[in-house]
């Protein structure tokens, strides 16, 4: 029996074939045109270094659309190394996932407001189970599956990249909410007074995401004409989070107040889960955890201060196990448990 994953995010589509076990028989990664960009009728892919799909005339919401069913179709056509063939298919998508209706809102992919992924997928798939579910869900699926989270009934990872989110496993169950939204914590409100710029992401995400560290950045470049340091020597409108932690390991002083900062926000937000769930494990992860792993003892720290100190002790913070493998793991995981639960 095989089970095929597959991780939608803003640059690329990553699918891969697992074993029940969870080991991986094969796997391709697609890269994506900029999908946010002004010509979303333009979608180039690639896998392997060569063309799947060139230019096309349709909106990106159906371009994306195809290329999934088309991924879905080309590995359900393929026997496997082992001569299985894929018995179920998750998908981990970048936004959020209402169940009932089998649609998905996701804010980087222009039309995805209300798109029926659902029942584009099951149209090619050949009547197997589909489950689809969000990124932040999925992460926290694939470190309980194979990650840091192994053994953990209740555990959140917390990602922090473009953007932030957290998937939070409470009880052995995916907390969902009442509109399936639970878990979009760049929304926190961990500062005062409210400022017009959380209104499009949230207080936490406009301070402590990939896009908030280049942001706070180039504020305080801007405040501070008196800085000297690398981040000096680019134009304030190209400085990206990668920017900022290549200066702060120079001992730039506008990247160490940065992510002097962000080490406070991350520790007050890991303080709040903490006390609101009392879980076992928190994973860093995202794309930021990368080069902030190397910060989670100081977040650490920082966390105890706020929290409910018995739970604070009890907790362990980790890095995220899988990095960006941690969606197409989740996404193998509910393909799993879907051909379990209808056996």
């Amino acid at each position: 029996m095989a089970l095929l994953g597959i991780d939608i995010g803003g640059t690329k589509l990553a699918a891969a074939v697992f074993t029940e076990g969870g080991e991986i028989i094969s796997r391709e990664v697609i890269l994506l045109g900029d999908l946010r960009g002004k010509d979303p009728g333009s979608l180039v892919t690639k896998t392997a270094g060569k063309p799947v799909t060139g230019a096309v005339e349709k909106p990106a919401a159906d371009n994306v659309g195809k290329l999934i069913a088309d991924t879905v179709r080309e590995f359900l056509s393929r026997e496997q190394p082992d001569g299985s063939r894929i018995r179920s298919i998750g998908i981990s998508v970048p936004g959020i996932y209402r169940i009932k209706e089998g649609t998905v809102w996701a804010p980087n992919i222009p039309g995805w407001d209300n798109y029926p992924l659902l029942q584009e997928v099951q149209a090619v798939c050949a009547g197997l189970p589909v489950t689809i579910d969000s990124d932040r869900a999925c992460y926290i699926l694939g470190e309980m599956w194979k990650g840091n989270a192994r053994g953990c009934s209740n555990a959140i990872f917390l990602s922090v990249g473009t953007g932030i989110g957290a998937g939070i496993l409470a009880d052995g169950r995916i907390l969902r909410g009442a509109n399936d939204i639970a878990g979009a914590i760049g929304w926190l409100a961990l500062s005062k007074p409210f400022r017009d710029e959380y209104v499009s992401c949230g207080c936490f995400e406009h301070h402590a995401s990939g896009e908030g560290i280049a942001k706070i950045a180039r504020e305080y470049l801007a405040a501070g004409p008196e800085y000297a340091g690398t981040l000096r020597n680019k134009p304030a409108g190209e400085i990206t989070s990668h920017d900022v932690f290549d200066a702060y390991s120079k001992g730039d002083p506008v990247a160490a107040r940065v992510l002097q900062q962000c080490v406070e926000y991350w520790g007050m937000a890991v303080a709040n889960l903490i006390s609101l769930f009392n879980p076992e494990k928190i994973i860093m992860g995202g794309g930021v955890f990368g080069p902030a792993a190397s910060l989670i003892p100081e977040i650490t720290k920082e966390a105890a201060r706020w929290a409910q100190p018995i739970s604070s002790r009890l907790v362990s913070i980790e890095g995220s196990a899988l990095g960006g493998d941690a969606g197409v793991y989740g996404a193998g995981w509910m393909a799993r448990e879907k051909l379990g639960r209808e056996a």
